[in-house]
């Protein structure tokens, strides 16, 4: 919103520099973006009249002149060709800047003097669309009797300060003269001065000449409209040309201009109509038929839909609601009898429009932030007031107004002591008051209450006041001050939270790379992992509104996502990947959904290159190793469509399911177009929240010797050494601190069908030093559960 600052003055006495202003306004919430001072850049370029014109003794094309400037008369040497005896023209003096930069000085040209230069308005850094008037290829004549000597910026009027106010689009009454002038008022603590109307009406009656019909009172509350007749449509004054200008309006006619300067000034968009296009003499409210068109002002034929509301005779649209005008109504200059209409229109419905349309206005950016209902007759009798003002036309009596759903004011409870406990404040009860009278808020004191203004929609309850009351009585006399209650608290990470952050510490230093992936995938996705029909992972929640059907439901597995990271990689002739994604999968309870799924955080890591599963299980151990987790076991999966059968382990700890690492099927990886050798875990990070254990135990060094032993034996190939190790194990007693498998063989001494392994095996007593005797009894019990469990056959 662009503010000129002697239009502010109007309502409100500023008495402050531009800069304090600006600083003042930006501090009690009406952000100031930037101050515009117009003709910064001219200095020293008068008024001054011509009263001598001589040509050029050396040259064809200049005309040496003689300028009264008020003090002196100064010779001046120039190449216009439109200048002639008497004309008052824009002269800069020697010592003149002038946009751009540019600075004048006194010179010579072929041989006469002159003392400064004849300015067009282009040099003036103006355009010949603020200035119609001004010739295209010359100087710009003056309007004769000018004041000589007047400063060139007071006489265009391009001496104004304009202000660029942020306005948010809670705030709508701040897209306004006066409800800017309002907030200024408030916070320099001045008073407003509220603007005085009054309309003579000299025409006839207003109801003789149109009637009014709301046909959807919920998207149009209320519509006013009055009739001018005797419309002599010609050129604003000078005045309001300047403050148009000024705001960042160009100026068109006296009736546009009235229409554009009330919008500005009041924040309320109006609309003109010629009378004579109104078939029937009726303004009809409703929403567009199907398949019905209208050609805007701007000469475009707009397809219009039920959706939308428009203003009609009781033959066709002329207008779309709170958007454009329609061509077929427009003010012409040879319109006589006009209706100027003013109407409250729902901001959800011409925001919707104008979205559709393509066409956003003016007026549809005001309206689509929800405007004052009970602005609509104030702004239009401040335009008929402007009309008689401007001698455009005769006023017609009485105003048709279709006021047929009035909101409910709000009312709300003013509690001191509880808006003084929010802010952190001691303000007084009278200063609240007059803080939020000056606001135009309605006290009553003697309960307590405040009646909220209409054209505040964004108060809506008790901490809206507290902010008024922040605002105005400056945020810098809040004293910061520290939280106050029982007891303090340190911030810090859930538990939950330092285990993800661990795992994600573990990953990247196992050298793994992070890597995010969409929620949504494609159910093409469950053919391409070999997953069965009657699998739960194909129970996915679908989505009712997809970017297209690569993402038309929620994920069950992320393997397909890790799948398509490692062929991105390895088609773009990356030679090995390590990577990682901490995410979510999406498990609903039943089909339909009936309430939100289960979002299940997963671990999934893939691997291709330079590795094997041995590496991923060992990625897998030492994160399991940094949680904390000792009871885990690797078993062996064959049944798993989207693996590989002979290289795949489930993961479980304390013997609940966690996950599943291994390679994937040789299908599926050409199915994702990945390498032969790939290598996906999917793990849930929900179980290893619940089986860690962050707490660390000192364990002293042992004091006492380790004994060692190592045996050989034949086993059948189908023992896996996890079942020799659990034997080990749980036959050699509490002595057993180590055991580890330093070999495996199959060759000619070893019969088919069998292989040779062999173990090193470290006992240790922590209070003694052990004997050979009991290590003895131990290898026994050890040798004993071989034989018997697994068939084992002890090697020499």
């Amino acid at each position: 919103m662009k503010a000129p600052l002697n239009w502010l003055k109007d309502y409100v006495d500023i008495d402050v520099s531009p800069k304090e202003f600006a600083d003042a306004m930006t501090m009690s919430g009406s952000k100031v973006e930037g101050i515009e001072v117009q003709g910064e850049e001219i200095s020293n370029v008068v008024v001054g009249k011509i009263i001598s014109v001589e040509k050029h003794p050396n040259a064809d094309k200049l005309q040496v002149t003689q300028v009264d400037i008020g003090s002196e008369v100064i010779q001046v040497v120039t190449g216009a060709q439109n200048i002639k005896l008497n004309d008052y023209v824009p002269v800069a003096l020697a010592g003149a800047t002038l946009p751009g930069g540019k600075k004048i000085s006194k010179g010579k040209l072929r041989g006469i003097e002159s003392n400064g230069m004849m300015c067009s308005i282009e040099e003036l850094g103006l355009t010949r669309e603020d200035y119609p008037d001004a010739p295209e290829d010359g100087i710009y004549i003056l309007e004769p009797g000018v004041e000589l000597g007047k400063d060139i910026k007071e006489v265009l009027g391009i001496n104004e300060t304009s202000f660029e106010f942020e306005i948010t689009s809670n705030r709508p009454d701040c897209l306004s003269i006066i409800g800017l002038a309002r907030e200024a008022a408030v916070t320099l603590k001045k008073e407003f001065k509220k603007p005085q109307i009054k309309v003579l009406e000299e025409g006839d009656e207003a109801k003789n000449y149109i009637s009014v019909e709301i046909k959807d009172p919920d998207l149009c509350p209320r519509y006013a409209a009055r009739v001018v007749k005797d419309v002599k449509i010609g050129p604003s004054p000078k005045w309001m040309r300047d403050r148009l200008r000024a705001a960042g309006v160009r100026p068109i006619n006296n009736i546009v201009d009235i229409t554009n300067y009330v919008m500005l000034e009041y924040g309320q968009p109006m609309h003109a109509f010629d009378l004579k296009d109104i078939q029937g003499n009726k303004i009809i409210v409703r929403r567009a038929l199907e398949g019905e068109t209208i050609k805007t002002l701007d000469d475009q034929d707009r397809k219009l839909d039920p959706s939308m509301l428009v203003i009609a005779d009781e033959n066709r649209a002329v207008a779309v609601a709170g958007v454009m005008g329609g061509a077929n109504s427009e003010i012409t200059d040879n319109a006589k009898t006009i209706l100027f209409e003013s109407a409250n229109f729902n901001g959800t419905s011409v925001r919707l429009t104008s979205k559709k349309l393509g066409l956003r206005t003016e007026a549809s950016s005001r309206f689509e932030k929800g405007l004052d209902v009970e602005n609509v007759v104030p702004a239009l009798e401040r335009a008929v007031q402007l009309v008689e003002e401007l001698g455009a036309g005769t006023v017609c009596k009485g105003i048709v107004d279709c006021y047929v759903k009035k909101p409910e004011q709000v009312t709300l409870t003013l509690r001191p002591d509880k808006i003084n406990a929010l802010l952190g404040t001691d303000i007084s009860k009278e200063e609240m008051i007059n803080i939020l009278k000056a606001l135009e808020f309605e006290i009553d004191e003697s309960t307590n209450t405040v009646k909220v203004p209409s054209f505040r929609p964004d108060v809506e309850r008790e901490a809206d006041l507290a902010e008024e009351i922040a605002r105005f009585y400056d945020y810098n006399n809040i004293q910061p001050t520290l939280l106050s209650g029982k007891e303090a608290t340190l911030g810090k990470k859930t538990y939950k939270q330092r285990i993800e952050d661990l795992i994600k510490d573990t990953m990247i230093s196992c050298g793994l790379y992070e890597t995010f992936t969409y929620s949504f995938t494609s159910p093409k996705d469950f053919e391409k992992l070999n997953i069965p029909q009657d699998s739960d992972l194909r129970k996915a929640v679908v989505i009712s509104n997809p970017l297209g059907e690569d993402y038309s439901i929620m994920r069950t597995t992320t393997i397909a996502d890790m799948l398509r990271v490692i062929s991105t990689n390895y088609n773009r002739r990356i030679e090995e990947a390590r990577l990682f994604e901490m995410s979510f999968v999406y498990l609903p309870e039943s089909l339909p959904v009936k309430e939100l799924p289960k979002e299940k955080p997963v671990l999934t890591i893939g691997m291709y290159g330079k590795t094997d599963f041995y590496e991923l299980k060992g990625i897998v151990e030492e994160l399991l190793s940094r949680l904390g987790i000792k009871e885990y076991e690797f078993v062996p999966v064959k049944d798993n469509p989207t693996f590989h059968p002979g290289r795949t382990a489930s993961l479980t700890i304390n013997g609940e399911y966690v996950g599943i690492i291994g390679e994937i099927h040789p299908v599926v990886s050409e199915n994702f177009e990945c390498p032969e050798r790939t290598y996906v875990a999917e793990m849930e990070i929900e179980k290893f929240v619940k089986h860690a254990s962050l707490e660390s135990q000192y364990k002293p060094l042992p004091k006492f010797p380790a004994v060692s032993r190592d045996i050989a034996m034949l086993v059948k190939d189908e023992i896996l050494v996890k079942q020799i190790e659990d034997i080990i194990k749980q036959r050699a007693g509490k002595i057993l601190e180590d055991v580890k498998l330093f070999d495996v063989y199959k060759g000619k001494q070893v019969p088919e069908g069998m292989k040779s392994v062999a173990y090193s095996i470290t006992f240790r007593a922590s209070d003694r030093t052990l004997t050979d005797e009991e290590v003895g009894k131990a290898m026994a019990k050890i040798l004993d559960g071989l034989k018997n469990n697994l068939g084992a056959q002890l090697r020499e």
